[in-house]
């Protein structure tokens, strides 16, 4: 279930990025243009979970969240500029920013829930592990 909600959260997220930048250009909403612009990046975070292997660690900032965004800027940039569809620099930097603050920042925010919560209940385990058996005691965020 971890997996499913945070990949629906990943792809929710992509859709998001991309009705407001549709909406911010003013182009229409039609069903194909909207396809058209989403399926790069949502192909491109699919490339992402299946490179970080995220349905080890769903919540993970590191390495899901970061490769997951990564992946769906860079391979995302590139399968538009292999379908025809515009790659400007600020559209790039846009995208980044904008992408990074979605597919990292939910976990972060997770992340920093479940610290909060552990601070409440006087939790002694290491922070940066979670119920994840796989991160306990890696060092790495885990949310």
């Amino acid at each position: 279930m971890r997996i499913l909600i945070a990949a629906v959260a990943d792809a929710l997220l992509v859709l998001v990025f991309v009705l407001i930048g549709r909406r911010s250009h003013d182009e229409s909403d039609a069903l194909l243009g909207l396809l058209t612009t989403l399926w790069p990046f949502l192909a491109a975070a699919a490339v992402g979970w299946l490179v970080s292997l995220g349905w080890r660690r769903p919540f993970a900032l590191v390495p899901t969240g970061v490769v997951v965004w990564v992946s769906t800027v860079v391979v995302g940039m590139l399968l538009r500029l292999a379908s025809g569809q515009g790659v400007q620099p600020s559209f790039v930097v846009v995208t980044a920013v904008v992408l990074a603050v979605f597919l990292v920042g939910w976990r972060a925010v997770l992340l920093l829930v479940r610290r909060l919560r552990a601070r409440r209940r006087g939790d002694s385990r290491d922070d940066t592990s979670t119920s994840d058996t796989s991160a306990a005691g890696s060092g790495r965020m885990e949310a």
